[in-house]
């Protein structure tokens, strides 16, 4: 499973890419808004840290103008992947867009019809919001095994890229269903590698160790 972090804290996607937990990142215009600073060199900052797919949302809602948006989005860098809405609009987007070589996100999926579309029009990856759904009381998880179910009965290439993730078990349940990617807040999965007992088998080992008043170096 790959991973991308869903941030555009530039501090925080260097660690995790140091750590080779960032295979990628998402962005989106809520993300860069947080961030304060000029959208295009946020972006350009992140593809120079990261060699995976960095997701850079258009803006515009008609079809035209995603297209013109996403052709300058690629110029920012090699490994843009152009971020379009799941719409009639954002699904033309996807299929000119794809058929100029151009890698796409096609987010805000929440239906496996929505995913059949996105795939038969060539995105590269689909972003199912799972968190978004649980907050509803649907079932996200079930939306995931849904496409997965869906892209292997027909050999569709899409990557399904599971968005929203709230929590540890999100992550884990994704992987268990078959996503090839999760995109994830950085402290999420930082999360991951906590657990009380290790906490507590490494206080154990060190108690003992210091009893033998040795040391390594």
């Amino acid at each position: 499973m790959k991973f991308f972090v869903d941030s555009a804290d530039i501090e925080q996607i260097t660690a995790l890419n140091d750590l080779g937990l960032a295979d990628g990142v998402t962005t989106n215009p809520s993300i860069i808004a947080k961030s304060g600073r000029d959208f295009k060199q946020v972006v350009a900052e992140i593809c120079a840290i990261v060699t995976g797919p960095v997701s850079a949302e258009v803006i515009a809602l008609d079809a035209d103008n995603m297209i013109a948006e996403g052709r300058e989005l690629r110029k920012i860098a090699d490994n843009i992947c152009v971020k379009l809405p799941l719409t009639m609009d954002g699904l033309k987007a996807c299929k000119v867009l794809s058929g100029m070589g151009i890698p796409t996100n096609v987010t805000l999926c929440f239906s496996a019809n929505q995913a059949l579309l996105a795939a038969k029009c060539g995105a590269s990856f689909i972003s199912p919001f799972i968190g978004r759904l649980d907050d509803i009381n649907i079932d996200g998880l079930e939306l995931i095994e849904d496409i997965r179910m869906i892209y292997d009965n027909y050999g569709y290439e899409t990557e399904i890229l599971a968005a929203s993730i709230r929590n540890v078990n999100h992550i884990k349940d994704c992987a268990l269903l078959g996503a090839d990617v999760i995109t994830s807040p950085p402290d999420v999965i930082r999360k991951m590698a906590y657990h009380p007992l290790t906490d507590a088998g490494l206080a154990s080992f060190m108690k003992d160790w210091k009893k033998t008043g040795q040391t390594i170096l």
